[in-house]
């Protein structure tokens, strides 16, 4: 199987191989975007911003912007995690995988990936592919041609990842474009632990005053992408930092806090648009 940019990246940093770091680019004066003014009572939930979201990170993800051909994705990147798959990376090492298989097995019993639940269980906590192996690669792709394994994706995607991201983001007085910051965070991150979301936010919020604190939401969006760009970095798999330096910071620099198309980055060189 080729591996995806991310993977190659991945594979060369745990090798000692060093990554160039693309530096940010500071703008002058960003305009002021008109949800900056604005609660975000939608933002990221709607449908049309929530795809474009999906892209975004799938580019990152599996250097790809077609999200949906992402449910049979499985591999080891070489990042300690063990296999990671799926729409939004669930990994074998780190629970959301297991969580995820625990979640179809529960709405399709007998389902073909029910049987690796005890391994699962097993290697959580672990980059092992003990019990696991080219038969549970085989079976995911199996699982991904059910509509009811996509549900439990997506299901499970929305419950660990989106909205509690969502929810943080508009406490933070966040607009679409932060909410995905903290979105993509989290996909990364997970939630706690010491290099977690939960950390990074904190970090954040104790450097720069949210929207909801009277400050400036592009100001703390910067404070914010800093403080994760340090995190990245204490990591080999993550030394590669373009997802921020070269996408997301481009979109505050340039004001567009409502995540508006057309919409151009690159991510581990690759450049993507969305029109």
């Amino acid at each position: 199987m080729q591996l995806t940019r991310r993977a190659q990246y991945a594979a060369r940093a745990l090798l000692g191989l060093t990554l160039a770091a693309v530096p940010a680019t500071n703008a002058a004066a960003a305009p002021v975007d008109d949800e900056a003014r604005t609660s975000a009572s939608s933002g990221l939930r709607d449908p049309g911003k929530k795809e474009i979201a999906m892209r975004l990170v799938s580019s990152a993800e599996n250097s790809s912007l077609e999200w949906k051909k992402q449910y049979a994705y499985i591999e080891d990147i070489g990042d300690g995690r063990g296999y990671t798959a799926g729409i939004i990376g669930f990994c074998s090492g780190t629970g959301d995988m297991l969580e995820l298989v625990e979640r179809y097995s529960a709405a399709v019993p007998g389902n073909v990936l029910e049987k690796y639940l005890p391994a699962l269980r097993e290697v959580n906590g672990s980059n092992s592919h003990d019990g696991l192996g080219s038969r549970f690669v085989r079976d995911w792709h199996r699982a991904a041609r059910d509509g009811e394994f996509e549900r439990a994706q997506n299901e499970e995607r929305d419950r660990v990842y989106f909205e509690p991201a969502v929810r943080r983001a508009q406490q933070d007085g966040l607009g679409t474009l932060g909410q995905f910051v903290y979105y993509d965070a989290m996909v990364m991150h997970g939630e706690g632990g010491r290099d977690g979301f939960d950390m990074i936010r904190r970090s954040a919020l104790a450097k720069a005053a949210p929207p909801s604190r009277g400050g400036d939401q592009g100001a703390y969006l910067n404070a914010f992408l800093d403080v994760r760009k340090s995190t990245m970095k204490r990591e080999a798999a993550h030394e590669d930092t373009s997802r921020i330096d070269t996408a997301q910071r481009v979109f505050v620099n340039k004001g567009n806090f409502s995540l508006r198309t057309p919409l151009a980055w690159k991510v581990y060189g690759d450049t993507y648009r969305i029109a």
